[in-house]
């Protein structure tokens, strides 16, 4: 899929697409957390989660609930986590926009309590 911004990796995506909309796009993550992690993006260039119109949000939204059900179906996941990182103090690395889906299963971490929470590591536990 070519769009708009060609020095950026995400509207240059040349792998498989899970699902599109007009609006937006489903992939699995080239350095997955676990199996099956996927990112849904838009396909507007934009850096800023918060500065996509509702419009572009709820499509977001609407499609990270479809991959969802694909990827439960093909990896049979226990659990998700859900995330968008915003800024490189949050720990964004390409700037455009993208939700993470993350598949968890039983194990893959000694302790999943707090989950999120763990970006900030002394934090986690509460």
């Amino acid at each position: 899929m070519k769009n708009g911004n060609y020095s950026c990796s995400f509207c240059n995506v040349e792998r498989e697409i899970i699902l599109e909309t007009e609006i937006s796009f489903a992939i699995y993550d080239s350095f997955p957390v676990n199996d099956g992690h996927a990112l849904i993006i838009p396909k507007r260039h934009t850096a800023n989660y918060f500065d996509l119109s509702l419009e572009e949000q709820k499509d977001c939204i609407e499609l990270l609930n479809r991959v969802k059900g694909i990827v439960l179906e093909k990896y049979n996941p226990s659990g998700f986590n859900v995330g968008i990182n915003i800024n490189e103090t949050a720990g964004q690395t390409v700037p455009h926009v993208h939700i993470h889906l993350i598949p968890r299963y039983e194990g893959d971490v000694e302790e999943p309590r707090g989950g999120v929470r763990g970006v900030i590591p002394n934090k986690k536990i509460y």
